[in-house]
């Protein structure tokens, strides 16, 4: 056991956030800590650093251990440059390296006693410096920028001039190189692309020390950990497994204690019942049964009512007018900026019902395509057109839709007017917003509050094609759960952008992923696309090179949305198809089997009628067989 929790209280004012909080970690253990928003998660991580002091309880790091904390929030003040910052984190190695820089300047120089000295001391440094990886620190410093979605020509970039969130990586790549024995990390893939979550997941499941992550990203949880703590209502429950499994375990936990629940209370009921009915009697023993009951129930521990996902806060969305079958069409998109080619040529279509997720790097054109679509940005050239009573709603991470001089129930209710109190307080509450919340002034929100609102008002609108632009960001679990499921049941149409990879897994009909200025289109949910991403990357958006005109111009006329749509299409198809000849083909060959075996038992040797029946039909499987194999060998031919 490298660290552990030992009941662990901790109050704000009279808000108690943790109560009794007990756990463990074991070396290299992976666990994650999750609950929904305000639970207490941020603060438990900040008391196990030291920077606040619990209530109550302790914290006990083993002797020797180190611990490194990623908050979410970073303000690095430096004037370095991103590749220096993180050289920081390796002084000490430099220093040896200095060191032994200076050693051989000076052996140069040196003879007899005074040679051999610096030789000595030359050979102790070089071992120390081995040992810390000395000859390899560049080339890590560079894989790790790399694999955190920086460019090489980002590595000279100013730390003075990063977004948040690019100080919020720079301060991950510092932690990694550092390497404590105990990571403390605090949404850490809240500001990396996909390539860059899968990197860190492969980093963090090869960590030799042990780490500790809150994310709200179920797809990094179910990749990384092997142990789930949960914080609900100041409390904490551990589990065993990734977050799937803790996913199913709670919700057997949940019914067991909400049917325990249910039959104490109707337990108390009845004797409630009783004791009034023996009161009622008015005799001296039926009053001493009563108060002997009475008794009895003042000494139950009453249990507390399992929290439960309200059912009045699940998202029904239903668009009140029904759109044609074609609601999208866009031909050859082009848009650069200054020294940046975004995208080409792009083209694709989009039918009523679908839910197409917009996928790739940070940077690539993901939101400006929406923008587009929206006519907030003009593109280079190319045309896109909306079909029949087609009604768009978008979701912005600027949230524009806003007003800052109104409450959060103002903004639903002046929008929607007909909408009574308990149908907006239920909506409010399903992205978070209860009790007095619900009065703060827009103004007064932080981004991720005002993204919350901004779905809400949109979940509410009578659009028929949602264009989502990064819609999980700052929701908990249980809020993305409840806009998965309003998506999944809705019979408009959704296109979106989301790094949230277990959210497209659950929502996604379609991807549409943009990479080398190209899209490729993927007719399946996330968990396809990972299986085909990277042979159809190379057939539809192969990376250009500057000294192949020839291919270049091929790729430049590569087949066209369409043509790629068909020939997954036929691929699929293809491979349904030989699936259900493989299928066929076993059966067959079982039953032939089975009837090899009947025919040599003795009681069907001396039935000749049985023989023959068995003999005709093993001659028709025979038949049927053949037919197959030359079916399945044409088939798996084609091309």
């Amino acid at each position: 056991m490298i660290l552990s929790c030992h009941h662990i209280d901790k109050s704000f004012g009279t808000t108690q956030i943790l109560k009794d909080v007990c756990f463990h970690i074991e070396e290299r253990q992976k666990m994650a800590l999750i609950g929904i928003n305000g639970a207490g998660k941020s603060t438990l991580l900040k008391i196990i650093t030291g920077e606040y002091a619990p209530d109550n309880g302790e914290v006990v790091l083993a002797k020797g251990k180190t611990l490194g904390y990623l908050a979410q929030h970073q303000d690095l003040q430096a004037d370095n440059s991103i590749y220096d910052e993180l050289m920081t984190a390796k002084a000490d190695v430099l220093e040896l390296e200095r060191q032994l820089r200076d050693l051989e300047g000076k052996m140069r120089h040196a003879k007899g006693d005074e040679l051999e000295q610096l030789l000595n001391t030359y050979t102790r440094i070089n071992q120390s410096f081995e040992q810390n990886n000395g000859y390899a620190v560049r080339s890590e410093v560079t894989g790790i920028l790399k694999g955190l979605g920086f460019a090489e020509n980002d590595f000279s970039q100013s730390i003075t001039t990063l977004s948040g969130g690019q100080k919020t990586r720079v301060a991950l790549g510092k932690l990694l190189l550092l390497k404590p024995d105990v990571l403390l990390l605090d949404e850490p893939t809240n500001h990396l692309d996909m390539n860059s979550i899968a990197w860190l997941e492969t980093y963090l499941l090869n960590y030799n020390g042990a780490v500790i992550l809150v994310s709200h990203d179920r797809y990094f949880l179910d990749k990384v950990v092997t142990k789930v703590v949960e914080i609900e209502n100041g409390q904490c429950m551990s589990f065993e497994g990734n977050y799937t499994a803790f996913s199913a375990k709670k919700a057997i936990i949940r019914d067991a204690e909400l049917k325990a629940y249910l039959n104490q209370q109707r337990e108390i009921a009845h004797q409630e019942a009783v004791i009034t009915k023996l009161k009622s009697f008015n005799r001296e023993k039926s009053i001493k049964r009563a108060e002997s009951r009475e008794k009895m129930l003042d000494k139950i521990e009453v249990l507390d009512k399992p929290t439960e996902v309200d059912a009045a806060m699940q998202l029904h969305l239903e668009p009140d007018i029904v759109s044609g079958n074609d609601v999208l069409h866009v031909e050859g998109l082009t848009k650069s900026y200054p020294g940046q080619q975004l995208f080409e040529n792009i083209s694709f279509d989009i039918f009523r019902g679908e839910r197409v997720a917009l996928i790739g790097k940070n940077g690539t054109g993901k939101t400006t395509i929406l923008k587009i679509l929206n006519r907030i940005v003009e593109a280079d050239s190319g045309s896109f057109s909306l079909g029949s009573k087609v009604h768009i709603g978008y979701y912005d991470q600027e949230h524009n839709v806003l007003h800052p001089e109104k409450t959060i129930f103002q903004e639903i209710s002046d929008a929607y007017p007909t909408l009574n109190n308990t149908r907006i307080r239920n909506v409010l509450a399903a992205f978070l917003f209860k009790n007095d919340d619900v009065f703060k002034l827009i103004s007064s929100l932080s981004g991720g509050e005002r993204g919350r609102v901004s779905l809400a008002k949109l979940m509410l609108s009578e659009a028929n094609f949602l264009i989502l632009d990064e819609p999980t960001n700052h929701l908990d679990i249980i809020s993305k759960e409840i806009l998965e499921s309003a998506l999944k049941s809705y019979t408009g149409t959704v296109l979106y952008v989301s790094h949230d990879r277990y959210f497209i897994n659950q929502t996604a009909t379609r991807i549409l992923d943009l990479t080398n200025q190209k899209l490729t289109n993927y007719i399946g949910n996330y968990d396809y696309y990972l299986e085909k991403r990277d042979e159809l990357t190379s057939i539809y958006a192969p990376e250009k090179t500057t000294d192949n005109p020839i291919e270049d111009t091929a790729s430049s006329s590569r087949l066209s949305w369409q043509q790629q749509k068909e020939l997954q299409a036929a691929k699929r198809k293809k491979e349904n198809a030989l699936k259900k000849l493989e299928e066929e083909i076993e059966q067959l060959e079982n039953r032939d089997g089975e009837l090899d075996e009947l025919m040599a038992l003795p009681e069907n040797a001396v039935n000749v009628a049985k023989c023959v029946e068995m003999s005709k039909e093993k001659d028709a499987i025979a038949a049927r067989l053949e037919t197959l194999y030359e079916q399945w060998e044409a088939l798996s031919e084609e091309e």
